[in-house]
């Protein structure tokens, strides 16, 4: 007699094991309470300054016969209230160490590289939409409290554009340096040090090194890109400084992930 010889099934491709872990990570972010305090804090600080931003246009010089585009109110608010998202992102990747769960996810997701990519998308993703959202509506808003304001759309294109980039940018950043700190704490105060508290403290002591070295922070890149400021400094140039700093944590963070046990 012959015995029978069962086939194994087929393994499922990448794609389906991508989707089904960036569908974990979709429910496990959307389930937690963290995630909605900081889509509500970005949300009250991004709309908020724009509205604040925009009630102060009001008393300037904005006039049907010198118009200004009301981008400014989105940029404004995002340039503080992406710290919400951030912190979104960055807990995205830290809560499982935190908890110790992190074991069981890398069971039930072996291949380590589709894990990383559905664990750094999901997240940006997230944060990115999100904060899009909320400076449109900023910028709306801005509009109601001001009607000598205007939103061409090609402006409200191009401002849209930048805080997207921005937010790529920094949920890149707060993804890697989560991933390879593995601590809420530290990653938050790693972000917090050089997307907003370095770049700004750093310039206002006047020492000539300093600024040099502040030139070179992700945050005086994403102050470039909303405000247009430092002069010295292009868009372009900007936006390659912050996406190096995002591709060397992505890569820090994700070796570790890779190569280094889930303790």
């Amino acid at each position: 007699m012959s015995a029978a010889v069962l086939a194994r099934p087929a393994e499922p491709g990448t794609g389906t094991v991508f989707l089904r872990a960036a569908g974990a990570e979709w429910v496990r972010l959307r389930t937690v309470r963290t995630t909605w305090a900081c889509l509500l804090a970005a949300t009250v600080v991004i709309v908020g300054l724009g509205a604040i931003a925009a009630a102060d246009e009001a008393e300037g010089t904005a006039t049907a016969a010198n118009p200004i585009v009301s981008t400014f109110a989105g940029e404004y608010g995002v340039l503080l209230g992406q710290f919400g998202l951030l912190v979104l992102a960055l807990l995205a990747v830290t809560q499982e160490y935190a908890s110790g769960s992190i074991g069981p996810t890398l069971q039930w997701t072996p291949r380590r590289g589709v894990l990383l990519a559905a664990r750094v998308a999901v997240p940006t993703v997230v944060a990115t939409v999100t904060g899009v959202l909320l400076a449109l509506t900023a910028d709306v808003v801005a509009l109601l409290i001001d009607p000598e304001l205007t939103l061409p759309l090609e402006d409200a294109v191009a401002g849209l554009a930048r805080i997207a980039a921005v937010l790529v940018a920094g949920s890149l950043l707060a993804v890697g340096v989560g991933l390879l700190l593995r601590s809420t704490a530290a990653g938050l105060a790693t972000v917090f040090l050089l997307q907003l508290v370095l770049p700004f403290l750093m310039q206002s002591f006047g020492v000539g090194w300093l600024n040099d070295v502040a030139l070179w922070l992700p945050g005086t890149g994403a102050v470039r890109t909303l405000l247009g400021e430092p002069d010295s400094m292009s868009l372009g140039g900007a936006l390659a400084l912050q996406a190096g700093w995002s591709a060397a944590a992505l890569a820090a963070g994700g070796w570790r992930l890779l190569r280094r046990d889930a303790g």
